[in-house]
């Protein structure tokens, strides 16, 4: 019963006018909004008004959230999801953001940390994906990464690639796929890129992809997912069957897109 209320609440609200106020705030904040068709930007703004109502909201360290935040943080996480059959990220209740770096207090970094430093002591994070818990955010990064793409840094897209990772169960770089043949290509893409990636950085050669992503195959996969995005174009030149593979996952073609306008 309990699903059916929720159901019927997210057809309204994916019928509900997109307010004007927030369609500026996507343009401004979002580049790739632009390159985007009237097809995609409906559902975009469709997905976006179910995900802003649905998820539990805190600003953290004095944050006061404003639209600009939720819009912002809704409209990368759910870019993601375009392509994708989602229930709008069933796995994230609740998403923490705070105004600039939070440190946390001293222990085991997890697996699915995007680290801004060394691993000593107290930890300075950008974002943090927990593994059956809330998503955490640092606003100053978020809005930087959303203007400045051409960097390919993008700390939304990265802690939200780890929630889809997380999907199947595990954080191990392989989100759920559609069939093995899909799996197959994955892993053998997938292994191949993330061990050039470890070989070429273990020589103190200058990479595409951020070293972060030798890490482990989770980091891989998020810190790939950041370049797809931001970066396509370079990504496919750089590393074509990655390219290829992210492109069927996600079902878009973000180098497609910024040709075409």
């Amino acid at each position: 019963m309990f699903h059916w209320i929720r159901d019927a609440r997210r057809i309204e609200l994916r019928n509900e006018k997109f307010p004007p106020e927030w369609e500026a705030i996507v343009r401004l904040n979002l580049k790739h909004y632009s390159a985007l068709g009237d097809a995609e930007r409906n559902e975009l703004h469709a997905t976006m008004q179910v995900f802003v109502e649905e998820k539990q909201w805190e600003g953290c360290g004095g944050l006061e959230l404003t639209d600009e935040i939720r819009v912002t943080i809704a409209a990368e996480a759910c870019l993601l999801q375009l392509g994708l059959p989602h229930d709008y990220y069933r796995n994230v209740e609740t998403i923490l953001v705070y105004p600039t770096t939070v440190v946390l207090p001293e222990r085991h970094v997890g697996v699915f940390e995007s680290v801004g430093g060394a691993v000593d002591g107290s930890v300075p994070i950008l974002g943090q994906a927990v593994s059956r818990g809330p998503v955490i955010l640092v606003w100053d990064a978020v809005l930087h990464g959303a203007r400045h793409p051409e960097q390919g840094h993008n700390v939304v897209y990265h802690e939200f690639a780890h929630k889809l990772d997380m999907l199947d169960g595990t954080a191990d770089g392989t989100p759920p796929m559609r069939d093995s043949a899909e799996l197959s290509e994955w892993v053998a893409v997938c292994s191949h890129e993330f061990l050039r990636l470890r070989t070429n950085a273990g020589k103190g050669q200058k990479t595409f992809l951020d070293a972060y992503g030798t890490k482990n195959e989770a980091e891989f996969f998020a810190v790939a997912t950041e370049e797809f995005f931001d970066r396509p174009i370079a990504l496919r030149k750089h590393a074509p069957n990655l390219y290829h593979v992210l492109k069927s996952y996600y079902c878009q073609d973000p180098a497609g897109r910024v040709n075409r306008t």
